[in-house]
C-alpha cells in the first residue's frame, strides 16, 4: 500500500493527474463498479471530484488532496484490485491483488491535459467552498466554507430542496411578504436554507415558521436564528394536526410520519397555499385497512404490502390535491443511498380542479376497501 500512496502523492504534488480510474472489485458486495477521479480548480486550489459509478446511478464527492489520499488508501485496501493513473507525463497501471505488494506498470501517456474547469461539477445554489453562516452554525461547513465530509449528503439535500424551490418561485407572491410554514422542521437545515436563499440571496421579503414537537430542537433553532439576525424566521412548538396558526403561501412538510402529512396538506388547502412541497414518511394507515382477495399473494408479504401502501397513499394525496385545483408532480427528492423515503409531492395551485379526480378516488377506495385520512369528509 505504501508504494501506491507514494505514487499517488508524487502525481498529486507535480500536478500531472488527468484522470484516475479504480476498478476490478475485490468482492461482489462492493456497491459501485468503479470510481473515476478528476482534478478541478477549486476556490482555494486544485480539488478532486470522485465519481462513484453504481449500476443505476452515479454519485459525486469533492475531495482535497489529503482526503483523496485517504480515500484511495481505503478503496484499494477494501474495494478494488486495480488503479489506472492517466497523467500528462505517463500512464500507470497498478495491479494490487495484494495491496502491500502491488505491481506498477509505467507506459507512455495516452491523454492530454485539459483546463481544470469545474463544468462537470454540479453548480449548487449554495456553493461548496464559500462560508454560509447558518451552515457553519449547524455544523455542515467549517468557517472557511468547506463542507465536512460526513455532512456532504445533507449539503446536497439542502441544495436539491432549494433547486425545487427555485422551480416554483413564479407561483409565490412578489408584491408582498412570502409566508411559509415548515411542518416538522427538525433541526431546520432546510428551513434555514429557505430563509437564506429567499432573503439573503434573492432579497425577497419572507416570514417563515418552523414547527416541531421537540422543545430542545425549537429552542436551539430559535437561538441560532436570533444569533444570526434572521428576522422573519421563527420556530414554534406544535403538532401538525392541531396547528391553528397563520395562513401560508407555501407549506413544507418533510418526513412527517403517517397521517401528519395529510393534516399538513389539509391545512395547506384551507389556506389556499400556492405551493406545497411534501415528502411523506411511515405511511401505516392503509396497511391496517387494505383488503383485496385478488392481490392476496402480494399483501401477505409485509415488505411488498408496505411499499404498495405508500404508493397507494400518495396516489390518494395526488388525486385529492388535483380535486382541490393543484398541478401535482411526484419527483425524486434525494438519492436512495440516503433514504428510501425519497418521493416528493410538489403541488402548485392553478385553481383548475381535475373533474375526474373525485370519481377516481371513489373507485380506488371501493377497490381496495380503504378510507384514507386525506379523502375523508369528516375532518
Amino acid at each position: 500500500m505504501n508504494e501506491i500512496l507514494t505514487l499517488t502523492r508524487q502525481i498529486l504534488e507535480d500536478g500531472s493527474l488527468i484522470r484516475l480510474v479504480l476498478g476490478n472489485k475485490r468482492k461482489k458486495s462492493v456497491p459501485y463498479g468503479k470510481v473515476v477521479i478528476r482534478p478541478f480548480a477549486g476556490r482555494d486550489g486544485v480539488l478532486y471530484q470522485a465519481e462513484y459509478v453504481y449500476e443505476n446511478k452515479v454519485l459525486h464527492e469533492n475531495l482535497d488532496p489529503e482526503e483523496l489520499l485517504e480515500q484511495i488508501a481505503f478503496l484499494m485496501e477494501n474495494s478494488f484490485k486495480q488503479a489506472n493513473f492517466f497523467t500528462a507525463d505517463a500512464d500507470y497501471q497498478v495491479l494490487a491483488a495484494k495491496p502491500e505488494n502491488p505491481r506498477i506498470i509505467r507506459k507512455d501517456p495516452t491523454m492530454e491535459r485539459q483546463g481544470l474547469s469545474h463544468n462537470q461539477i454540479k453548480k449548487y445554489v449554495i456553493p461548496d467552498g464559500e462560508p454560509v453562516d447558518f451552515l457553519v452554525r449547524l455544523g455542515v461547513m467549517n468557517e472557511s466554507g468547506k463542507v465536512h465530509a460526513k455532512y456532504y449528503g445533507k449539503f446536497r439535500q439542502i441544495n436539491r430542496f432549494l433547486e425545487i424551490t427555485r422551480d416554483v418561485l413564479d407561483a409565490l407572491p412578489e408584491a408582498r411578504t412570502i409566508r411559509i410554514i415548515d411542518f416538522g422542521c427538525g433541526k431546520a437545515y432546510l428551513t434555514f436554507g429557505l430563509y437564506y436563499y429567499l432573503k439573503k440571496q434573492l432579497g425577497r421579503d419572507v416570514q417563515i415558521i418552523g414547527l416541531d414537537l421537540k422543545e430542545d430542537v425549537i429552542r436551539f433553532c430559535s437561538n441560532v436564528a436570533e444569533d444570526l439576525g434572521y428576522e422573519g424566521l421563527q420556530f414554534q412548538i406544535g403538532d401538525i394536526a392541531e396547528y391553528q396558526g397563520t395562513e401560508a403561501d407555501m407549506v413544507v412538510t418533510l418526513h412527517a410520519c403517517d397521517t401528519a402529512t395529510d393534516y399538513a396538506l389539509l391545512n395547506a388547502k384551507k389556506w389556499g397555499a400556492s405551493v406545497i412541497l411534501s415528502v411523506p414518511c411511515c405511511q401505516h394507515e392503509l396497511f391496517r385497512q387494505l383488503k383485496n382477495p385478488l392481490h392476496e399473494p402480494m399483501l401477505r408479504q409485509g415488505i411488498l404490502k408496505d411499499r404498495f401502501c405508500a404508493i397507494l397513499t400518495d396516489t390518494f394525496r395526488q388525486l385529492k390535491l388535483e380535486e382541490w385545483g393543484y398541478d401535482v408532480s411526484m419527483i425524486e427528492f434525494t438519492s436512495l443511498e440516503h433514504t428510501a423515503k425519497n418521493i416528493m409531492i410538489r403541488a402548485v395551485r392553478t385553481g383548475k380542479p381535475k373533474e375526474k379526480a373525485p370519481e377516481q378516488i371513489r373507485e380506488l377506495k371501493e377497490y381496495w376497501h380503504v378510507d384514507p385520512t386525506i379523502v375523508r369528509e369528516d375532518i
